[in-house]
């Protein structure tokens, strides 16, 4: 499998791999979107099928459920488990508080909602995704369709009020289309560069009409799992202050997942 991927697909698995050690047998366990996360449902259905490991799955997008199922993982609604054991997913950033910008995906409500259902959220990345202050990394906020444009207007106007370095704002976009939620939602994405106060910033977008939720996940992660290219992988638990260094050995029947498209 080391020769099959690149580096930063090495970092991602590793990442996954290590993460679903917190999995335990009969919990319920939110499952994230995007590249990262996908490996780790992968990782995740592996031990389902093969250690007879007994979870049930609450997927944050339709891509996820997809995958979850196709590799054996049981899934339910989120209104079925009423709460999580922990929720497993990725991040476009993290600072040293591990707080987050997340929604490059496009999931982050569903994702922001599993993640705060949960006991324990664990995040899954690489080390590039790694900052001193989150904002490098455009921020999603999603916004309902009606009235985008005078939303996106409010956004910019509040946007001169924050503690950012950059003010623009785009629409994310499908093609020439606009950029559809699961939920039926647009995407507004800020280049703010640098978030002096994620928190205020947090607060105060989500109180513009318009505007579903924002991709900033404050106080929410309580441990981020960093994989690196040559199969490192460090473990830091922002509750109990400690980092653990590991490596993760490849198994060459590892390339079982070659099979399935992100």
């Amino acid at each position: 499998m080391t020769g099959e991927l690149s580096p930063i697909d090495t970092a991602k698995f590793v990442a996954a791999k290590r993460a679903v050690d917190f999995v335990e047998d009969g919990m319920k366990v939110g499952l994230g979107t995007g590249s990262t996360a996908a490996w780790m449902v992968r990782c995740l259905g592996e031990l389902v099928r093969e250690d007879g490991l007994s979870v049930v799955g609450v997927p944050t997008s339709t891509r996820t459920a997809e995958l979850a199922r196709k590799v054996g993982v049981d899934v339910v609604s989120l209104d079925q488990a009423k709460w999580l054991d922990l929720t497993i997913d990725g991040a476009d950033e993290f600072d040293p508080d591990l707080n987050l910008i997340k929604g490059g995906g496009g999931a982050l409500l569903q994702e922001k909602i599993v993640a705060t259902a949960s006991d324990r959220m664990i995040v899954i990345t690489d080390a590039s995704k790694r900052v001193d202050s989150l904002g490098a990394f455009p921020l999603p906020l999603e916004v309902v369709p009606f009235g985008w444009q005078t939303t996106k207007a409010l956004i910019e106007e509040t946007l001169a009020g924050l503690d950012v370095l950059g003010q623009s704002c785009t629409l994310r976009l499908n093609g020439e289309a606009p950029f559809v939620t699961d939920e039926g939602n647009y995407i507004v994405d800020l280049h703010l560069h640098r978030i002096a106060n994620p928190r205020q910033a947090s607060l105060v977008l989500n109180q513009i009409p318009g505007v579903v939720e924002n991709g900033l996940f404050i106080d929410i992660c309580d441990v981020v799992v960093i994989g690196h290219g040559d199969g490192r992988v460090e473990v830091n638990d922002i509750n109990s202050g400690t980092t653990e260094q590991d490596r993760i050995d490849f198994v060459e029947s590892a390339n079982m997942f070659s099979d399935l498209s992100e």
